[in-house]
């Protein structure tokens, strides 16, 4: 037995507990904790649906994770003889647009059912915890598919912020303390765009900026000078900074002659 445990990955149980804790941490799964692989009844192991749905959508990244819980039958060899085995998860193949993931069941945790739903370019998890029956946690998953796939639409904010910018940019009235230059600013960039949006808030989405009024002539460049917002219903999806685009150096007294001399001469042509 011993040497069998040291063939286990981190040496022995408790080691690899701690490595999946590390990567729970790592995760940002802030309310679970581990202490088996297998997930029996434990005071000290625990998570939450929404930890649940956090690791599940990491471990779908895995093509291999992906593709073995996609699978409804399939055959293996126990010895020399063949054996078909059966994916537990009722819904798959029998819901359209489920492609995995995982059943669970113990005494304390009841029947429980992660689930992975992709139709069209809308694709979600749902975690349903503690039915007291297969059916239960079926009929629950399939409502709350039903209701996201009709009620929630992915649309694509890029030109309603695009909009918002150029509009500001072209009003922008940010002044330089010694200085004559211009500002130009420019947008950060965001991991993605499209959102999914209930469909009867979509003409929710509203734009709001704020930005300093003042900066000195030694600003650096790429400085963060304000930010923009985008909200549906009053809540924030997310959030880019307006960064200055260009250096600001500061007016010689001579350019300001320069300045001063052109001016004099163009008011009394």
């Amino acid at each position: 037995m011993q040497l069998q445990l040291q063939n286990i990955y981190g040496g022995s149980v408790e080691g690899f507990a701690n490595i999946m804790n590390e990567k729970a941490k790592e995760l940002g799964l802030k309310n679970s904790h581990f202490v088996t692989p297998h997930g029996l009844d434990n005071d000290e192991h625990y998570t939450t649906a929404y930890d649940l749905a956090i690791l599940t959508n990491y471990a779908l990244k895995n093509e291999k994770f992906k593709e073995i819980v996609g699978v409804k039958t399939t055959t293996i060899m126990v010895g020399n003889y063949p054996r078909t085995i059966t994916n537990t998860n009722e819904l798959l193949g029998n819901v359209p647009g489920v492609y995995g993931v995982k059943t669970g069941f113990t005494g304390k945790s009841g029947r429980c059912l992660v689930t992975a739903c992709k139709r069209d370019n809308l694709d979600i998890i749902i975690v349903v915890l503690g039915a007291d029956t297969k059916n239960i946690r079926g009929l629950d998953t399939k409502s709350i598919i039903n209701y996201v796939f009709s009620s929630f639409e992915m649309i694509d904010t890029y030109q309603t912020v695009k909009d918002a910018f150029e509009k500001f940019d072209k009003i922008k009235n940010i002044k330089v303390q010694k200085s004559l230059d211009e500002v130009s600013l420019k947008l950060s960039e965001n991991n993605t765009y499209i959102y999914p949006i209930e469909k009867n808030k979509i003409n929710d989405l509203k734009t709001s900026i704020y930005c300093v009024s003042l900066i000195n002539f030694n600003i650096p460049e790429n400085s963060k000078l304000g930010a923009l917002t985008l909200k549906c219903n009053n809540k924030i999806l997310y959030s880019l900074d307006l960064i200055l685009n260009n250096k600001i150096k500061r007016t010689t007294w001579q350019e300001y002659i320069k300045i001063f001399i052109c001016d004099y001469k163009n008011y009394f042509k």
